[in-house]
């Protein structure tokens, strides 16, 4: 009776080690899909309304919104199926993204003043799409000198005085980096904890297979 007792709770213990880490991994897929989904979302919803004219920026979104996607779906396949080719992808690419996204958040915590300038100051250059964006929805002209010859922005057409982009771009910078890398750190504990789930998962064996069964 011991003995059978013993199995019994022996495998009580299985099903809720199986069952806990296949749910967990599960919800927590399914929190990437809703976050790609929202990525996708705000994307098409900014280009569609004409909100960000920029096709980098939008394409970036929209890239990051499809890779987040296919990831998740990958998990959410591996842990409803139990695969472990897809478990084990999974978990590479996953541990791949959190090793960069981990690096890019510190630095974003810890850029100096001067560095956050000198960063501001090279993605203005880069994009001329970008620049009238950011005229346009902050009403300045120019990154650190204003000019009238380019400048898209309501204030001059207003005949009012116009600010110099770099001065109302950098009163909020500080405040973005630190919002943007404390998100970034955040997911990328998320997808360290999905790293382990499925690093668990591929190496519990389904309590409903034969005990002679492969995982």
């Amino acid at each position: 009776m011991r003995a059978r007792a013993a199995r019994q709770s022996h495998c009580v213990v299985m099903m809720c080690g199986y069952y806990c880490t296949k749910h967990s991994l599960t919800a927590l897929n399914v929190l990437y899909v809703l976050v790609s989904v929202l990525l996708l979302g705000v994307a098409s919803w900014g280009s569609l309304f004409a909100l960000v004219s920029s096709v980098q920026v939008v394409g970036g979104i929209m890239g990051v919104g499809c890779f987040l996607f296919v990831v998740a779906f990958m998990g959410l396949c591996g842990a409803l199926r139990h695969n472990q080719i897809l478990l084990f992808f999974y978990m590479l690419i996953l541990f791949v993204v959190f090793v960069m996204q981990f690096s890019v958040s510190c630095a974003s915590l810890t850029l100096s003043k001067q560095q956050q300038d000198h960063l501001l100051e090279v993605g203005w250059n880069r994009s001329e799409v970008t620049q009238r964006d950011v005229e346009r929805t902050l009403n300045c002209c120019g990154f650190t000198h204003i000019n009238n010859s380019t400048c898209t922005a309501s204030c001059l057409k207003e005949a009012l005085s116009c600010q110099p982009c770099s001065d109302i771009i950098t009163r909020y910078t500080g405040n973005i980096l630190r919002f943007v890398g404390g998100i970034a750190l955040f997911f990328s504990f998320t997808e360290i904890l999905g790293v382990w789930l499925a690093y668990r998962f591929r190496n519990l064996k389904d309590p409903r297979k034969p005990p002679g069964a492969f995982l």
